[in-house]
């Protein structure tokens, strides 16, 4: 009863939100959770490899997070209105000045007149309303909340137009050559575009950090003391296994788009759908392509295998060093391909001291059907000084006393 109460307060304070007094034009339809509890289509896709899904939608990209590849695609290049999913890039900002100890989740933030203007789907801020960034990431990241964006963007560049330039400059940093940003929330502006392509690519990138999976993860929360109730716009939060986010986005010019992010098995994808007409569109998109992703591929960690625990050492005070390799084998395959991988330790010939503890001594190759697909470091596990004449003669001293 409680949450249809909250829906139905939703609904009625987005029907006032978006009253014809403003215009349609500028008007986020983020607001629009009409259908929020509607249960997706539970049937699974479970299409091989190659094979083309259909998607309701001008464009769409699956890629996978660890390795950034594209495992399918559909007018992935096309340059469209982001709407709201502009966020993703809002918030690894957010995310990256967090991490960098530039901000942090306590701090308080109040709200600037500009800020509390922007309209669209928002918490009605209130010029020199105070809130911490943990809420605000609340409302901007489960609630779309453009004015909960723009503080949060105006602490860390002092205005929206300097966080605008930061979001442009780290665009181009990620090699998201097709984005131009207008503005940090997506309301629709001329030249305000991005494509599937640059959407999974900054998705990809603000996923890995984890403090965002708080917020992306939530289908119900509120603020102000459970004075304002907040209803995740991302059904598939609420109805799809190993959902981990991310962003919806929805306005006039940009139709329905959608970065959906899922984990599953250690394998993390990202699903773009841009311009779909309707919202179930974007979720189904989304869907089809996690569900073919998962169905045909898999992340496989794989660790290293050492046929030998020491290496000999040339001129140094030991005669060999212990050897060690640290790190797994990580690698995007499809399914059944992780039993077909071989190793060859290769270590180096002649190795002379000094040697430093993890100092690389040589790899562990990984092959798939005789292709060399990767390897990893194999690294001294102490260090090992040079043999001098003072050492050199002290052992002969040390063998004649002997």
């Amino acid at each position: 009863m409680k949450f249809i109460k909250t829906v139905i307060s939703l609904v009625l304070c987005c029907a006032i939100l978006c009253a014809p007094i403003v215009s349609a034009a500028t008007v986020s339809s983020e607001c629009d959770i009409s259908d929020i509890a509607v249960p997706i289509d539970s049937a699974v896709t479970d299409a091989a490899i190659g094979t083309k899904l259909d998607i309701k939608a001008k464009s769409a990209i699956l890629m996978e997070v660890n390795t950034g590849k594209i495992l399918y695609e559909m007018n992935a290049d096309e340059k469209l209105p982001p709407a709201s999913i502009t966020k993703i890039m809002s918030l690894l900002l957010v995310m990256e000045a967090i991490s960098s100890g530039k901000m942090s989740v306590e701090d308080v933030i109040t709200a600037s007149e500009h800020a509390c203007s922007m309209g669209g789907s928002q918490i009605w801020l209130e010029p020199g309303e105070t809130m911490t960034v943990d809420d605000l990431l609340k409302a901007a990241v489960i609630a779309s909340a453009n004015d909960a964006t723009v503080a949060l963007g105006e602490q860390i560049a002092g205005s929206e137009e300097g966080f605008v330039a930061m979001m442009n400059a780290r665009a181009k940093e990620l090699g998201m050559n097709n984005t131009n940003f207008i503005n940090a929330t997506g309301l629709d502006a001329e030249g305000h575009l991005s494509t599937a392509h640059d959407v999974a690519i900054m998705s990809k990138e603000l996923i890995k950090h984890d403090l965002i999976k708080k917020y992306s993860t939530v289908w119900m929360d509120s603020l102000r003391d459970g004075e304002s109730e907040l209803v995740n716009t991302n059904k598939l939060v609420r109805f799809y296994e190993g959902t981990t986010g991310l962003k919806t986005g929805t306005t006039s010019g940009a139709g329905y788009c959608l970065s959906a992010t899922a984990e599953r098995n250690g394998l993390e994808l990202v699903a773009v759908v841009m311009s779909g007409d309707t919202s179930n569109d974007r979720f189904n998109g989304a869907k089809k392509m996690l569900d073919y992703g998962f169905a045909n591929y898999e992340y496989a960690s794989i660790a290293p295998q050492l046929d030998k625990n020491e290496i000999k050492i040339e001129k140094g005070v030991e005669k060999t060093v212990k050897i060690k390799a640290p790190n797994n084998f990580g690698a995007l395959l499809k399914k059944s391909e992780a039993a077909a991988i071989t190793q060859k330790l290769n270590l180096k010939e002649n190795v002379t001291a000094p040697i430093k503890k993890d100092q690389s001594v040589g790899t562990v190759d990984f092959y798939l059907n005789d292709e060399m697909i990767g390897q990893v470091d194999v690294v001294a596990a102490d260090s090992v000084d040079k043999m001098s004449f003072l050492t050199a003669f002290l052992w002969i001293l040390d063998g004649l006393l002997k």
